[in-house]
């Protein structure tokens, strides 16, 4: 037993490997998804609209969230081992993304897009409560697993751009550290990071089912519905307040991917930097998740959640202040880390805690569901709701007036936060299971 915990606080090895992948899945084409499927066709592109591309992004990734308990939480905390789960739902992901690349129209990308989420969304929860279930002391070993998938999520936007959208390489002291001269047809090219996330998720799936380690369902649990408790546990204040104030900044988040690459692209900022400016987000993320076990211990989560919504906060303030250089917009990209580790990682760290071993994947997926589903359902609309708003007739969209409004947003939450959450899982223990 001292041998095999042991070695659950060195992490498996796996676990870092399975991370990597899960977020290399989504790393290498959803920060330019935008671009591509908004880009006049003439140029490579699709030329969706913004509400289209609302729906393709954040629509579909609201059913395939709203799916997650029945498909992934269930299934892994009753019926069968959850490796075995994530196997089978990121290879029906992987092919579904091959077909998808090869579509020209709105509707076969948004219905594509939908089956596509429905297979993928449940993963990254079953991910976390996967990796959680081996570790002794979540709390503190999560976000050194975690870090994994943001690493390769700086991976992969570095990567492809250097690969496939660019020649003549040559080294420089920024980063990505390589520069070269844009291809012609980059809109065009970019497309072809669906079919690598689709190549991807079919080896994740591959490593998921033979790799991973053995995660069994609980089938000897009283309640049979392990998502119906699991929502039960919504009545309890601290998830409560947590699962309001995470809806509204996970709205917030998916307007910086709905719309980030369009607005760096119109304040002047290459195709090929694109990624590589978005992924400093990213290299912020593996700075403060290497501390951000040992931020949870000393401060614990009410801080720790009240300095990831500020940071959301700042970073659209920055976003929608006219005049700011591009260098600044570009730099502003490091609070990125602040608001996803603080907040989202964070997130599911507390939820691990609070909730009874045998529903703790159901668990994961319902706040993913409220948060990513419920969230991106909303985002959708409101992304092609709020560009209409700030487009003046014939016009283009005032993006200084767009970033306000998702501030504000983000005020609402971090008010909510600073008035009623109370962390009710301080008293336990670390490493209680």
């Amino acid at each position: 037993m001292a041998k095999d915990s042991l070695t659950i606080r060195r992490a498996d090895p796996r676990l870092h490997v399975m991370m990597f992948l899960q977020y290399a899945v989504a790393g290498v084409y959803i920060p330019i998804a935008a671009r591509f499927l908004s880009a006049e066709p003439g140029g490579g592109g699709l030329g969706f609209t913004d509400g289209q591309i609302g729906m393709i992004m954040a629509g579909a990734g609201a059913i395939g969230a709203v799916t997650a308990p029945f498909l992934g939480g269930q299934v892994a905390d009753r019926y069968f081992a959850t490796q075995r789960c994530l196997g089978a739902l990121l290879v029906a992901a992987g092919v579904v993304k091959l077909i998808m690349a090869h579509q020209q129209t709105y509707w076969a990308w948004l219905w594509l897009s939908v089956l596509g989420a429905v297979a993928y969304s449940p993963t990254t929860a079953l991910s976390n409560s996967l990796a959680m279930a081996h570790m002794a002391d979540p709390k503190r070993q999560f976000p050194g697993v975690r870090v994994w998938g943001t690493v390769a999520w700086v991976a992969v936007a570095w990567a492809f751009p250097m690969i496939w959208l660019q020649t003549d390489l040559r080294l420089q002291w920024l980063p990505p550290f390589f520069a070269g001269e844009l291809l012609p047809d980059a809109p065009a090219r970019m497309i072809d990071s669906v079919k690598v996330s689709g190549v991807l998720a079919i080896a994740y799936g591959l490593f998921s089912w033979f790799c991973l380690p053995h995660t069994p369902p609980k089938r000897d649990a009283v309640e049979k519905l392990a998502f119906a408790k699991a929502f039960g546990l919504l009545r309890r204040r601290s998830l409560t307040v947590l699962v309001a104030a995470a809806l509204l900044l996970g709205v917030i988040h998916s307007l910086y991917f709905l719309q980030t690459s369009k607005f760096l692209a119109a304040r002047g900022l290459a195709d090929n930097y694109l990624m590589p400016a978005m992924s400093i987000g990213q290299i912020s993320e593996v700075a403060v998740m290497a501390f951000l076990g040992a931020l949870l211990g000393r401060l614990g989560f009410r801080p720790v959640l009240l300095l990831g919504a500020f940071s959301y906060v700042l970073r659209y303030l920055i976003f929608g202040t006219e005049g700011l250089p591009l260098s600044v917009l570009v730099a502003s990209q490091f609070l990125h880390g602040l608001c996803f580790a603080c907040v989202a990682v964070a997130s599911y760290i507390y939820i691990d805690r609070a909730a009874p071993e045998d529903v703790r994947h159901s668990m994961q997926t319902v706040f993913a569901l409220v948060v990513s589903g419920v969230g991106s359902l909303i985002a959708g609309p409101f992304n092609g709701l709020l560009a209409r708003w700030c487009t003046p007739p014939g016009g283009v969209l005032d993006y200084s007036r767009f970033w306000y409004a998702a501030a504000g947003v983000g005020v609402v939450a971090l008010v909510l936060l600073a008035l009623l959450f109370r962390d009710e899982t301080a008293s336990a223990p670390d490493g209680e299971r």
